[in-house]
């Protein structure tokens, strides 16, 4: 199997992914997105010779862009655009949820300083306003107050980028100290953790502490229909849970990190990647079924 993996940086998952696919003898290709060119005609040296291609960019802007022209090449990327469309903007993934009846924290969006404000007033303190593109928790605020509201969002006014001019107001969920992260592969969950911390952002890339986290059926149902929701494919699934009881989706990502997953868990979340990768896009070999005479 011919692999693309269309990259920024090397981290450390992308170090698993690569090890395990060459350690089973497949081809990899890497192409720094930061150095090649995107045509309408022809796709860039070798991807058009790839069985799959994964998209593992760190800059939204480039994922959904590159991606898009793969598919365009019709060479079948992980994840597919609309999927990376609708993961990589939170207005976009509540959206998704809420059609699909999946229990995601309430959330209002406006378009001005002062319509936020008072959208933040209706929800009360504290809430959460977070920006509508990004990750690792960055420009996330827990507003507590009105004079905290106030300064925020003047500082997101004064950004000047038009997605700062996007309040994304949500309920702040008190939860007990940790939230989950479900590895699904085509909606099926691979394994699970925790993210615990003082601090009320809970990422592991904050510094969370993470451990293994046994799945219940009610988290695999959730799992299993948020990545539906959002279209399937390699998907990491952000669940808190309620103090009355169940548990929200608040995020579902498409270009997800598992380095840490990998080491809280006993499952081998790379191999269980490229068996996947094997059994849904790897060219039948024609030499491996006969037939008797």
């Amino acid at each position: 199997m011919d692999v693309g993996l269309l990259y920024s940086r090397i981290r450390p998952d992308e170090k698993l992914l690569l090890t395990e696919l060459r350690d089973r003898g497949h081809e990899v290709h890497k192409v720094d997105v930061r150095k090649a060119t995107f045509g309408l005609d022809a796709p860039p040296e070798p991807l058009g010779e790839c069985d799959v291609v994964l998209d593992r960019c760190l800059a939204t802007s480039r994922s959904k862009y590159a991606g898009r022209f793969v598919d365009h090449y019709d060479v079948p990327v992980v994840n597919g655009p609309e999927t990376a469309k609708i993961c990589s903007d939170k207005v976009e993934t509540t959206l998704a949820l809420s059609k699909a009846g999946i229990p995601t924290p309430e959330t209002t969006v406006a378009f001005t300083k002062e319509s936020a404000l008072d959208a933040i007033e209706e929800f009360g303190y504290p809430c959460v306003l977070k920006p509508v593109v990004g990750s690792w928790g960055r420009l996330m605020a827990k507003i507590e107050s009105r004079s905290a509201a106030e300064a925020v969002l003047e500082h997101k006014e004064t950004l000047g980028h038009y997605e700062h001019s996007v309040f994304y107001v949500q309920q702040f969920v008190e939860k007990p100290g940790r939230d989950l992260r479900v590895l699904t592969i085509d909606g099926e969950p691979v394994a699970a953790m925790s993210r615990s911390s003082d601090h009320w952002l809970t990422n592991a890339a904050t510094g969370a502490e993470t451990d293994s986290f046994d799945l219940d059926p009610e988290i695999e149902k959730l799992a299993r229909e948020a990545s539906a929701a959002v279209g399937g494919g390699l998907l990491g699934v952000d669940l808190m849970e309620l103090q009355s009881g169940g548990y929200t989706v608040h995020e579902v990502n498409h270009t997800v990190e598992f380095k840490a997953l990998n080491a809280a868990v006993d499952v081998d979340v790379a191999g269980e990647i490229v068996d996947w990768l094997e059994g849904t896009f790897a060219a039948p070999d024609p030499t491996a079924a006969g037939v008797e005479s």
